[in-house]
């Protein structure tokens, strides 16, 4: 060691140590074992490893320090690096993009330039034909049918070649006129360069984007359709024939699922070609087969509509340093004459096209790639395999009811007479593998058979984000509690078997995060359905009920197609082996426009449905948040339940399951239509946007009743209108709740604060009890001063722990309660300030 025989006046004056190896290798064990160690950790070390002895602790302390300095600068260093790649691999993507504009730039300067001298120097009839002919040419190159060929080797090979070439004339050239698609905004970190098509036969969307991943690594993903694209229910390899360019042509049989119950699925019938070109670039390319002779074919399949994939596929390129980019073209006619006249859009629009299929696999491929990259990464990195596959179950499970396909085991039952509900029932061995199994508490279920109703409804004006949040967030607005018949029926087939419904009066739900995706437009995550109440000889149930839920398209300033909210009641022991029957809504828009967003400061705020439900006093912050947005659209949401069923039930069973999607039905087109912009703002028709007089007056009334009790204001500035101290009360940081007289007190107003801090809204808001949002502690606390409180009208409690609708903790400072006084100085209600409250 160069510092002198390690004296302290050497550590103290700085001199700089050399440790020997043994002693680097030694600090480097504990390093990797204890990054940060304490002191007592540090002697500890010392006594135990001789070679250390010589040295300081306080040394060693600094040697920590300056390891653990270095192993930052490297983690910075690499991350630089890979940013570096990716924005050098972007650069070049863009670079390709701009050089494709400018031939896209020059081909329409050439065809105006063609069009003005045909017009000069032509006929009328001359020039319509002229031009006629020069505005279809580049759309007959892509639609020539050619005559039939044979199905030899050769035939399909000749197939083949014609696909790829007409595949990279849109993957890198103009074949397609391609616009930017609206929302996306390409970087090293986004999903990448998306572009959608403009007047071409059918629809097609085109991507570029860059993975860590190696390129036939990529191939194998994307070959594999139903592991990535939720709508692929099958694809079935008919026939693999090799080529003599070392590629692979397969014959290849698709299904995709109906998205709601009102359009059919969709089949294609495919030639697939991969091959390598000669710059080392991997190519899938696919599409549909419709002009071979004496070689396999695919009959039509009930159930199914036969569409066409034109030529389309994946141009995959390494990228120098690893990792791939890759270019993906999806191009498809789906016979939207086959649906009704209102879903065409669905068929219709490169959006949809693109936010569905095309975005569907970078996503995927980019999860991929993140898990591969950080191993120790939180949320979907835990045990990424099993939580995507369960997710996967979920979303197949709901596709599979509602299809409700007849080789799966499905058959229709008759209706009551009025269609909106369809039933089906599925008594086949394969649904109900694994159904007989204990649950919760040891209570069998004894079920042989699987009900499934299931409606479509169309919503107006209302964003598919917003009410799918509601939906997610309150329950108990449209879960049903009035079923007391169908109640019994599904505790006498097990408490998991009536998935969705509220078994009886459950106290609330909690939400507990499992996992999400790295761009959060997919989360997964537990349900607890706390305080489940039965009969009460049934005391053998479960007080607890838990789902397993999946929500996708929750942030309404996102692209994508649709929402999904997608559950399944599981045992409370989660084997991922668990049998799951889903149920829920998608909610799929059916024209692209302006999205009404809702702004707002804090990530914790709740949807507010305020008076637009007409519950007395509120406030109504969303009719604000919506004010003048015009824009009107129009989703069509499609419900789907299962429940499990003893068959001598039936009957039975399913009239109270139709019963139970029409109260569901009914509910939502009551969220719906309050959630609606227009029916906000024609609703509110007052000069500010916080509600009515009612309203108006509580908040002076809780003012002065504050002024009164304790001496001094509430607010600032208390010598303005009721309408203007309404508004600062609503906006008030610190929450207001006031709960009634009774005997058990429930909530019937708050501030917005007030309802962030509770997680819900004026509507739910009634159904909370105040002991309900203490804990233990804070219950005995307030039960010795709620006395004091209306004998003397006021008390401060002292801060502790209270929680939220959604089962979150939430600590405060301090609470102030106090009686407010109507205009004949009677006890009207008592208010309670919750101070300076946060999550914990």
């Amino acid at each position: 060691m160069s510092c002198k025989d390690g004296s302290k006046n050497g550590m103290d004056n700085g001199k700089y140590v050399r440790y020997t190896p043994e002693q680097v290798e030694a600090l480097e064990r504990l390093y990797h074992d204890c990054p940060k160690p304490s002191s007592i950790r540090r002697q500890q070390l010392i006594r135990e490893c001789p070679i250390l002895s010589n040295i300081e602790p306080k040394q060693i302390k600094v040697w920590f320090q300056n390891r653990r300095c270095r192993e930052k600068q490297r983690k910075e260093a690499s991350r630089l690096q890979a940013v570096n790649r990716k924005l050098t691999a972007m650069n070049k993507l863009l670079m390709e993009e701009n050089d494709r504009l400018q031939k896209q730039v020059s081909q329409l300067v050439y065809e105006n330039g063609y069009f003005r001298q045909h017009t000069q120097n032509t006929t009328q009839a001359t020039k319509d034909t002229s031009c006629e002919s020069a505005v279809t040419s580049g759309q007959r190159s892509l639609t020539t049918q050619h005559p039939p060929r044979d199905a030899s080797p050769a035939g399909l090979l000749s197939i083949a070649e014609e696909t790829l070439a007409e595949f990279l004339s849109k993957a890198t050239g103009t074949a397609v006129e391609w616009v930017q698609m609206p929302g996306m905004k390409p970087g090293p970190d986004s999903i990448g360069i998306v572009a959608i098509s403009h007047g071409c036969t059918g629809v097609a969307a085109r991507a570029c984007g860059l993975v860590g991943l190696e390129p036939t690594r990529v191939a194998e993903i994307l070959k594999d359709r139903p592991l990535w694209f939720r709508d692929c229910r099958a694809v079935d390899v008919l026939n693999v024939l090799p080529t003599a360019n070392g590629g692979t042509i397969e014959l290849l049989y698709m299904q995709l699922y109906a998205p709601t119950t009102l359009a059919p699925a969709r089949d294609f019938w495919l030639l697939r070609y991969t091959s390598v070109l000669e710059d080392g670039s991997l190519v899938i390319c696919e599409r549909s087969l419709k002009n071979t002779q004496n070689g396999p074919s695919m009959p039509p399949v009930q159930h199914f509509v036969r569409a066409e994939m034109l030529p389309c596929g994946y141009l995959i390129r390494p990228c120098e340093g690893g990792g791939s980019i890759i270019h993906i073209v999806d191009h498809m006619d789906l016979e939207p004459w086959s649906v009704p006249e209102v879903l065409r859009p669905l068929y219709e629009s490169s959006t949809v096209l693109a936010q569905k299929t095309t975005m569907a696999a970078l996503r995927h491929l980019r999860q991929i790639s993140h898990e591969v990259s950080q191993s120790t990464v939180t949320g979907w990195g835990r045990r990424p395999a099993a939580l995507r596959a369960l997710s996967q179950r979920l979303s197949r499970g709901f596709n599979e009811a509602l299809n409700g396909f007849t080789d799966e085991g499905w058959s229709l039952i008759g209706n009551d007479g009025v269609d909106d509900v369809t039933i089906l029932v599925n008594s086949s061995p394969d649904k109900l593998m694994g159904l007989n199994l204990s649950f919760a508490n040891g209570f069998p279920s004894v079920s042989n058979a699987v009900l499934c109703a299931k409606a479509s409804m169309l919503l107006q004006n209302v964003p598919p984000a917003i009410l799918l949040r509601f939906l997610r967030e309150h329950r108990s607005e449209w879960a049903d509690n009035n079923m007391d018949a169908y109640t019994a029926a599904a505790i006498k087939v097990g408490p998991c078997s009536f998935s969705g419904s509220r078994i009886g009066n459950y106290g609330g739900q909690v939400i507990l995060p499992l996992a999400h995706t790295i761009e959060h437009e997919e989360f997964l995550e537990v349900i607890k359905l706390e305080g489940v109440a039965h009969c009460p000889e049934d005391t053998i149930m479960p007080r607890e009920v838990f789902l397993l839920q999946l929500c996708s398209g929750m942030d309404e300033n996102a692209v994508g197609t649709c929402a999904e909210l997608i559950f399944a009641p599981i045992d409370a022991s989660f084997a991922d082996d668990a049998p799951l029957l889903p149920s829920g809504f998608r909610i799929i828009p059916l024209e692209s426009g302006k999205v009404c967003s809702i702004h707002s400061s804090s990530p914790n705020r709740t949807l507010d449905l305020a008076s637009a439900l007409d519950i007395g006093p509120t406030g109504n912050r969303a009719s604000n948040d919506y004010a003048g947005n015009s824009s009107c659209m129009r989703s069509v949401m499609t419900i789907a339940f299962e429940f499990a069923f003893e068959s001598h039930m039936q009957e039975h069973v399913a009239s109270m399951a139709r019963q139970y999607v029409r109260s569901i039905i009914s509910s939502v087109q009551r969220v719906a239509l309050a959630l609606s912009p227009s029916h906000l703002s024609s609703h509110a028709g007052l000069r500010t946007p916080l509600g009515t007089p009612e309203a108006q007056t509580l908040a002076h009334w809780i003012c002065n009743s504050y002024r009164c009790y304790l001496g001094v204001e509430l607010l600032k500035s208390n010598n303005e209108g009721n309408e203007s101290l309404l508004k600062s009360l609503w906006h008030l940081s610190d929450a207001i709740l006031c709960c009634t007289l009774k005997a058990l007190p429930v909530f019937t107003f708050s501030n917005q604060a007030g309802l962030d801090m509770l997680e819900t809204t004026l509507v739910a808001l009634q159904d909370i009890t105040l002991e309900k949002i203490f804990d233990d502690h804070g219950r005995k606390i307030l039960f010795s001063e709620f006395p004091q409180i209306i004998q003397q009208g006021f008390a401060c409690l002292q801060g502790g722990i209270c929680l939220s609708s959604m089962g979150r903790p939430v600590s405060y400072e301090r609470v102030v309660a106090w009686k407010v006084l109507n205009e004949e100085e009677n006890a009207h209600c008592i208010c309670f300030m919750f101070v300076n409250w946060s999550f914990v």
